[in-house]
């Protein structure tokens, strides 16, 4: 039998068995709009009420009514700068962001440019880590918001949320955090580390795709996003996605009750993953953070070679893997992420993300390290780059 090794898990996660089952009722049983006030109608509504109810517990909001479901975390990012943004202009006109965002993040920074918003998009270090004197240098009497995702999606990095939070707040600040890549791989409170605002999608974390949620702190301005009916408070209209919400609110509970036991699973791969790697592949570099960063991403440039090339190789091998974000896998060029910490083209152009996922063993992980040995190898013997004497002695 054709082997199939899923290592794209930060692109997207399968449903669980757990969430599917909690999915299906809402398809046929319990299927009526929950914006309907006859019985059919509140049965759905109780189901978009315990989800709302399990995503708020799970991430420590102090109200349900906090959540507002989105189509996943782009909306949810989109909504968050754009609507902050617009809500509270009478204030100023200055916004902070980073350069590794996420690309709905950035592009929604443009957008916003274009209406007269001014963006600073500070630098990250070496590992991929914002700087907190940068953050204060460019803090002035016109910022209004600061967005800082908390896991970059191609590194793994964790930025310091709560130092970051805490001087935003100082200078009374609004600060919104996509976290679409940390649930489920860190404990977020967002009482505790005091976000105004926050992305978060299902599919990431073994749920449905097309649903995510932005949670909105009770008393921050932000604009509606969609113009309709009074679902999401008045602020999202649209018929609700009941089925998918009901996976959302149980996927989030999944991944709070797990969190534990997944991570320290995923450390060892990990650890066993790059150990193996380093053994028998030279000329290797790890990217981000080697020890602040969630434990199911490596991100490695292999010199010499593109990504490209070794993920199409792999891929002929059942195995899957990615050269980044899946939202930019059809652009030709080098990482932005990869940019922003100071690799070469020629690395940026070379790194493969492998992102693991809690079903992954360690025959599996042998497997790729024996194809991945065999690929580079191979490609490295046929590159223009080795024959024209590049490579290091």
């Amino acid at each position: 039998m054709e082997k199939r090794i899923y290592l794209d898990n930060a692109a997207t996660t399968y449903v669980s068995g757990e969430v599917l089952n909690e999915m299906l009722p809402c398809y046929n049983t319990i299927f009526g709009n929950s914006s309907s006030l006859h019985t059919f109608g509140r049965d759905a509504m109780s189901i978009v009420d315990r989800a709302k109810d399990r995503i708020a517990k799970a991430i420590n909001a102090e109200k349900p009514y906090e959540i507002y479901f989105t189509s996943g975390g782009t909306e949810a990012n989109n909504w968050a700068l754009k609507g902050l943004a617009r809500a509270n202009k009478e204030k100023g006109n200055h916004i902070i962001t980073s350069q590794i965002e996420h690309d709905s993040v950035l592009e929604s920074c443009k957008t916003l440019e274009k209406e007269g918003f001014e963006i600073t998009y500070l630098p990250v270090d070496s590992k991929g880590l914002v700087s907190i004197t940068d953050l204060i240098h460019y803090i002035k009497k016109e910022t209004i918001l600061v967005s800082i995702m908390a896991v970059n999606n191609e590194l793994g990095t964790i930025q310091n949320i709560k130092t970051i939070s805490n001087i935003v707040h100082e200078n009374n600040i609004i600060f919104h955090t996509d976290a679409v890549q940390a649930m489920g791989a860190l404990n977020i409170d967002v009482q505790d580390m005091e976000i105004d605002a926050m992305s978060m999608s299902a599919h990431k974390i073994y749920g449905p795709k097309g649903i995510g949620a932005l949670y909105v702190k009770n008393g921050i301005k932000i604009e509606s996003l969609i113009d309709g009916g009074n679902q999401e408070r008045g602020k999202r209209g649209g018929t609700t996605n009941v089925p998918a919400i009901a996976g959302f609110g149980k996927a989030m509970e999944i991944a709070t009750r797990d969190l534990v036991i997944n991570q320290q699973k995923l450390k060892a791969i990990r650890n066993y993953f790059l150990d193996k790697v380093f053994e028998k592949i030279p000329f290797v570099q790890l990217n981000g953070h080697p020890q602040q960063k969630i434990q199911g991403t490596v991100n490695l440039s292999f010199e010499l070679i593109e990504g490209e090339s070794i993920l199409m190789l792999l891929d002929l091998a059942g195995i899957a893997v990615s050269t980044g974000s899946a939202c930019t896998s059809g652009s030709t060029k080098p990482s932005h992420v990869l940019k922003a910490i100071g690799l070469s083209d020629e690395f940026a152009q070379g790194s493969i993300r492998f992102s693991f996922g809690k079903s992954i063993s360690k025959e599996e992980v042998d497997y790729v390290i024996e194809k991945l040995v065999e690929v580079v190898s191979k490609l490295r013997e046929i590159s223009p780059l080795t024959k024209a004497g590049r490579a290091k002695k």
